[in-house]
């Protein structure tokens, strides 16, 4: 929505999109966004890993920014199994099973290490490590990896939507699952969170042998 003056003049006027984001749906581009992440900022070890971690948990961008090392990390370093949290949106406790990223989690604690780094906080602020990260910094980074890339559809709910079409695709279209790790309250919206246009289920539908 553009709001303009009244004598029209465009100078100085508001302009307010409503961004469209949309889950990263191609392999290709997901491997180029993430090796933009890791690549293309001083604090790429921290952005690749904020990436990773809210797409395997499909944890919402605030849940993900608030995350203590202690939720995820035993004391000698190690990467818990489970972590147990509760969502700030819904106050529903919630399990994220941490295994599928096991491997990043252990890398970037070696890189917190080597940065020197210390934090109670998951995703500090380099320059304040006694902060997270914040939804407006990691939209800021998304958005220039979206620059970089010629790609106008991410923002810091794609880390969520791309685990989550993920898990849809993967696990034979089973949106019961993928409904219920969202904490969503119907299948309807959870469709329409993963981008499923009428154009994407008639594809699905073309590889489907009804007999």
């Amino acid at each position: 929505m553009i709001k303009s003056n009244n004598n029209g003049n465009q100078k100085g006027k508001n302009i307010m999109v409503q961004q469209i984001v949309l889950p990263i749906k191609d392999s290709n581009v997901l491997k180029m966004v993430q090796d933009t992440l890791l690549d293309s900022f001083r604090a790429g070890r921290r952005n690749y890993t904020i990436f990773q971690v809210g797409k395997a948990t499909l944890l919402r961008v605030s849940d993900v920014m608030t995350l203590k090392k202690s939720d995820i990390y035993n004391p000698d370093g190690s990467v818990k199994n489970t972590a147990f949290i509760h969502d700030k949106k819904t106050g529903k406790a919630n399990t994220l099973y941490l295994k599928p990223v096991q491997q990043d989690l252990l890398q970037y604690h070696d890189w917190l290490v080597q940065q020197n780094i210390n934090s109670d906080w998951l995703f500090p602020s380099t320059a304040h490590p006694d902060r997270h990260i914040t939804e407006k910094q990691f939209y800021k980074i998304m958005a220039r990896v979206g620059d970089l890339l010629g790609i106008n559809y991410l923002g810091t709910h794609t880390m969520r939507k791309t685990g989550a079409y993920r898990v849809y695709t993967q696990s034979n279209y089973n949106i019961g699952l993928v409904m219920h790790l969202l904490n969503h309250s119907s299948e309807a919206m959870t469709l329409t969170y993963l981008g499923l246009d009428q154009a994407s289920r008639e594809t699905m539908l073309d590889q489907i042998d009804f007999g």
